[in-house]
C-alpha cells in the first residue's frame, strides 16, 4: 500500500522497482500513440512555493494524459502555504475537493504536514530536503542507457543538496553506488550517508576531490551550485565551487563513455560547461523527458 510519496527512503525497493516498471510501460504505450485514462474524473491540486518548468508541465501533462485535471495554485492564490491559514486546514479542505495534492515547497515539514492531515495522496515535488520525483526519473534514465541499474556507479559533483540526498537513497535502495564530491563545507550531511549505508553497506561515499569521484563513474551528475533561496550566497558559492565544474577536463578523468546528467536548469559556464552539456554523452534532456513518464506512473499508482 502507498498513500503518499514524500521521500525515497520511506519506500521499499520493491515499490520503487514497480514504479520504474509502470513508468517504462506507460512510456512505451504513449510513445506508440496509446493511452490509459485511469484518472478520468480526478483532479490534482498543484501547490507551488517555488516556480518550475519541468515539475509543473510534467505533472499537468501527466494528469491530462491519464484523463484527469490539474489545478495550478500559486502562493498568492491562497495567501501562502501555512500563512493565511494552517497547513493542516489546507490539507483537510483540499481533501474534500481533489483526488491528490502535489506540493513544491521550501521546507520539507510542509509536505509531511500536508500528508499527515490530508485524506488524499500527497506528492513531494521538491523540498529543500528531498527531490524524490527527480531522482526516480534519473534512475529510469540510467536504466534506459545502462540496461541494468544494479552496480551502476554515479559520481555526483557539486552541492550536497536535496538532489544528492534523494540520489543517495535511490542508490541504497536499488543497488547502485554513489560518490559525492563537494567542496569543504558543502558536503552531503553525515546522517543521510549513514541512513543510506544502513540500507546497503558502502552504497554512498564522499570526497572533496572531483577527479577521484569520477575516476570509475558510469554517470557524472551535477546540479546548480545556487538553489532557490540561496541567491544572497551567489558570489561566495561560485568562489567556493571553483574546480568543481563538470567540463571536458574533468570528464577526461572518467571512463570513456561516461554519461553526463543534470537535473536542470543548467547554468552553463558555472557547474557545467556548454561543451559537456552539448556533448554526445549528455543525457540531460532524456532525464527531463522522463520526469513526465515517471510522473504518469506515480499518479497512476497513487490515484487510480
Amino acid at each position: 500500500m502507498m498513500k503518499d510519496f514524500l521521500s525515497i527512503i520511506d519506500c521499499s525497493a520493491e515499490l520503487l522497482k514497480e514504479l520504474l516498471e509502470i513508468s517504462a510501460e506507460l512510456k512505451g504505450l504513449y510513445n506508440a500513440g496509446g493511452s490509459d485514462l485511469c484518472l478520468s474524473g480526478k483532479t490534482l491540486a498543484m501547490l507551488f512555493e517555488k516556480p518550475s518548468l519541468r515539475t509543473r508541465i510534467s505533472f499537468q501533462v501527466a494528469m491530462t494524459d491519464l484523463g484527469g485535471n490539474a489545478i495550478y495554485v500559486k502562493p498568492e492564490d491562497i495567501g501562502g502555504i501555512g500563512k493565511r491559514e494552517p497547513i493542516k486546514d489546507i490539507a483537510r479542505v483540499l481533501s474534500r475537493y481533489v483526488s491528490g495534492i502535489m506540493a513544491r515547497t521550501f521546507e520539507h515539514n510542509t509536505v509531511t504536514e500536508l500528508a499527515e492531515y490530508a485524506t488524499v495522496p500527497v506528492i513531494n515535488a521538491l523540498t529543500d530536503w528531498s527531490h524524490p520525483c527527480q531522482a526516480m526519473a534519473d534512475v529510469l534514465t540510467i536504466q534506459e542507457h545502462c540496461r541494468e541499474i544494479e552496480g551502476v556507479r554515479i559520481a555526483y559533483v557539486g552541492d550536497g543538496n536535496n538532489v544528492a540526498r534523494s540520489l543517495a537513497f535511490a542508490c541504497a535502495k536499488l543497488g547502485m553506488k554513489l560518490t559525492v564530491a563537494s567542496p569543504a563545507g558543502y558536503e552531503l550531511d553525515a546522517e543521510t550517508i549513514e541512513r543510506a549505508n544502513q540500507v546497503s553497506a558502502d552504497s554512498v561515499g564522499q570526497t572533496n576531490d572531483p577527479r577521484a569521484a569520477v575516476s570509475e563513474a558510469d554517470i557524472i551528475y551535477t546540479d546548480t551550485w545556487i538553489s532557490m533561496g540561496q541567491e544572497d550566497e551567489k558570489q561566495k558559492r561560485r568562489e567556493d565551487f571553483a574546480g568543481f565544474q563538470v567540463n571536458a577536463e574533468l570528464v577526461k578523468s572518467a571512463p570513456a563513455g561516461a554519461r553526463i546528467m543534470h537535473c536542470l536548469p543548467a547554468y552553463r559556464g558555472f557547474e557545467i560547461s556548454d561543451e559537456v552539456t552539448e556533448s554526445p554523452n549528455s543525457i540531460m534532456f532524456d532525464q527531463a523527458e522522463n520526469r513526465l513518464h515517471f510522473q504518469r506512473a506515480l499518479l497512476k499508482k497513487l490515484m487510480s
